[in-house]
């Protein structure tokens, strides 16, 4: 989720995903979110990233509650 977020953070800054750190992330964080590109964008924002990381969460949350049963 954090690398998500840092990732859609560097959109604000030019050039920011041709560094290093910005090319590690896309190969890390675009094929995920590449899954929620169906979400059209509103407004000229894009909510995919904030559905992706929403996903994250509750599967989080499920593998929690199942760990409780076992």
């Amino acid at each position: 989720m954090l690398l998500i977020f840092v990732f859609v953070l560097m959109s604000w800054f030019p050039g920011a995903y041709q560094t290093k750190l910005g090319q590690w992330l896309a190969k890390m964080c675009l094929p995920y979110l590449k899954l929620f590109q169906f979400i059209p964008t509103f407004l000229g924002l894009d909510f995919s990233p904030v559905v992706a990381i929403l996903v994250l969460e509750m599967a989080q949350y499920g593998l929690v509650a199942l760990s409780r049963f076992f």
